[in-house]
């Protein structure tokens, strides 16, 4: 299909263009105003005088940061709670989505099972049952209260399954027919198909799982068991108290640094793993999030 660059289409891509670096913009320059932050002088950021590039160019913020030890420990139960989260996530979407792919007609009871799906999405416990529940099973103070209340995010599962969907079904039947059980169709035969899907929920998983802190708050009692989020947002309540508990000197400490830059710095440590491990998920993304939405 040709298509003709005429005045009105030339119009639509430019402002096309426009709002999509505006968007950008605004998306991308909070971030590198606090990388920035991250980087200068406490006087220079009390004064208010950094906009986009550091001012009086320090490191002596990452170096208190990474001087902490607990900051080091907040990340490796995060990365914990990852590994095992996502992996749990991942296990049970696809043992959920692969039967419910099916029709009413292979699956007895799929309407009831999508329904009940569907209301646990719609409609939540509340706070309080929840953590009664986590109370009762011992959960308390351990990462696994961080993972099982939520091991089964229907919505992604919902998007595995439309992705399941709307493979071919014929590839499944010819497995079928060399003697494949059902269970080694899905392991040998759809698992392959399913990694854009995979990749998309599971980087889904992975932002859920980092970006969580309010689970750590409520679930985790000693503050040597936060995840890093958690951290992080205890630490932007007491950073003068953290600060001043230091081994250095809190005055000369408080001239090359101060809360906000301390912060900017931590809260940036804290984003670079996700930062890392989107590249190489994103020529995954789009593809399995488009696929798994063409069917309901």
């Amino acid at each position: 299909m040709q298509i003709y660059n005429s005045v009105p289409r030339k119009v639509f891509l430019i402002m096309n263009y426009m709002i999509l670096i505006v968007t950008s913009l605004i998306c991308v320059l909070p971030f590198v105003n606090l990388l920035a932050i991250s980087f200068s002088s406490s006087s220079a950021v009390s004064a208010g005088i950094v906009g986009f590039w550091p001012v009086d160019f320090t490191l002596r913020s990452y170096q208190f940061a990474l001087e902490n030890g607990k900051f080091f420990r907040a990340l490796l139960v995060s990365f914990e709670r990852v590994a095992l989260g996502v992996s749990l996530n991942l296990v049970l979407m696809v043992l959920t989505a692969y039967p419910l792919s099916k029709p009413s007609s292979e699956l007895k009871g799929r309407n009831i099972y999508m329904t009940f799906f569907v209301i646990t999405m719609l409609i939540n416990g509340g706070m309080i049952p929840t953590y009664l529940v986590v109370t009762k099973c011992g959960l308390i103070n351990h990462i696994w209260a961080l993972i099982l209340p939520g091991a089964l995010p229907v919505y992604n599962m919902v998007i595995l399954m439309n992705f399941i969907r709307g493979l071919p079904g014929e590839i499944e039947e010819a497995a079928k027919i060399d003697g494949a059980s059902p269970f080694r169709a899905l392991l040998k035969v759809l698992l392959p198909l399913l990694k854009p899907a995979l990749a998309t929920v599971g980087l889904f998983c992975i932002v859920g799982h980092w970006n969580d802190w309010f689970s750590g708050m409520i679930y985790i009692n000693e503050p040597t068991k936060y995840p890093l989020q958690t951290y992080l947002q205890s630490l932007l309540q007491s950073f003068e108290q953290l600060m001043q508990k230091s081994g250095t000197d809190y005055t000369k400490l408080l001239s090359m640094m101060n809360a906000r830059t301390g912060r900017a710095a931590q809260l940036f440590l804290g984003a670079i793993p996700v930062m890392v491990v989107y590249p190489f998920l994103q020529k995954y993304f789009t593809t399995g999030l488009v696929l798994g939405s063409v069917k309901g």
